[in-house]
């Protein structure tokens, strides 16, 4: 039976592959398999048995007539044909005594367990959707650092418009704008954390709508993109299922924001070494002169701003040509927050918590 088992097990297992959770069958789906097997051969070999073992017809009714043959004699019926049935009968009364409490044990497992199948179903199928292009997927992994969503730089197009050397806007023949293509380096960030910063709900906004003025478009529906609901769902399950732990969250951060303040005390002497090269990336020489004269602190919170909140309030960051600090870009300018939360608590409170989509805050 157990060599059964396992050959059906491991037949299973080999029918499953490609990553589909629900082609591998339970250990006791596979057991109900094999106990209906075993009763199929046993009552076929009862039905051969019994055939081979019949008596040819004689042709007379006396014979053949079930109600006009001779029955047993109560010596026989109060003998071994009884202890048999006594036998049979404990037998079946032991398998239901011992095979009912097994179950109700097993019952509560069975349950969760298939909450969890579930679970890991949706993450598999979220994980197909996530993959990259050449593997079937929306290519969310070619973006976000692989299926691990740790985060990477994606080649992305800014659409600007041509000023002039007055600063003004340089019009073409029918009096609009005219405007340049540049080819850049977006950050897009790692999702290995995304449920930890953003509840499931402002995920699924993200994922329907996208993010204006970004690489990221929108994948829901609703939001003109591919993807139904349940398809957004299934994402939503996958990041769950690719999420560091708290701990694992704050050492991480704790290491970046080291490492931002290491950068940001470090400007004014990269800028010297970059201007005493012969031949000196002009574009970086210029880019670090701005954040220098942004003077921006070399603190705890300017680094945490940058890694957390510059993405969104400060134009140019995402592709390292950051503006002044919280100046506004996708999100609205900081500059008047004290202003909005006059009440220290409130402003906290927003920070942390953030509101819903359309939500009046501050004031």
């Amino acid at each position: 039976m157990s060599e059964l088992i396992e050959f059906v097990l491991a037949t299973e297992a080999e029918g499953g592959g490609g990553g589909n959770i629900n082609a591998g069958a339970s250990t006791q789906q596979v057991i109900a398999i094999v106990v209906a097997l075993v009763v199929l051969v046993v009552w076929a070999l009862y039905l051969l048995s019994n055939v081979r073992r019949s008596k040819p017809e004689v042709g007379s009714e006396i014979e053949l007539a079930a109600n006009r043959k001779e029955y047993f004699d109560d010596e026989q019926l109060e003998g071994p044909r009884l202890d048999r049935a006594l036998r049979w009968g404990l037998i079946s009364l032991a398998i239901v005594g011992v095979g009912l409490p097994l179950y109700w044990l097993a019952e509560p497992g069975r349950q969760s367990g298939a909450v969890d199948n579930f679970d890991e179903t949706f993450a598999a199928r979220g994980g197909g959707l996530f993959a990259s292009t050449e593997q079937g997927g929306f290519n969310c992994a070619g973006c976000h650092g692989g299926d691990e969503g740790l985060g990477a730089e994606v080649p992305y197009t800014l659409t600007e418009f041509v000023y002039d050397d007055e600063g003004e806007l340089v019009l073409d023949d029918q009096g609009e704008p005219e405007t340049d293509l540049r080819q850049v380096q977006w950050a897009a960030p790692a999702l290995n954390t995304v449920t930890l910063r953003m509840t499931d709900e402002q995920i699924r906004y993200v994922l329907t709508y996208g993010r204006p003025y970004s690489p990221m478009p929108a994948w829901g529906i609703e939001g003109g993109g591919p993807m139904n609901t349940q398809q957004i769902d299934n994402l939503i399950a996958y990041l769950h299922s690719i999420q560091i732990s708290p701990a694992e969250a704050q050492e991480q951060a704790q290491a970046l924001a080291s490492e931002e303040i290491g950068r940001l005390r470090g400007l004014r002497e990269q800028l010297r070494e970059e201007q005493a090269k012969d031949d000196p990336d002009e574009d970086l020489v210029l880019q670090l002169e701005k954040e220098i004269a942004a003077d921006q602190p070399a603190s705890l919170g300017a680094a945490l701003f940058n890694l957390n909140c510059a993405r969104c309030h400060t134009a140019g960051w995402s592709y390292d040509e950051a503006e002044a600090p919280g100046a506004g870009a996708m999100g609205p300018s900081l500059y008047n927050v004290l202003t909005q939360f006059p009440n220290e608590v409130d402003h906290y409170d927003w920070v942390a918590n953030g509101t819903d989509v359309g939500e009046q805050y501050g004031q």
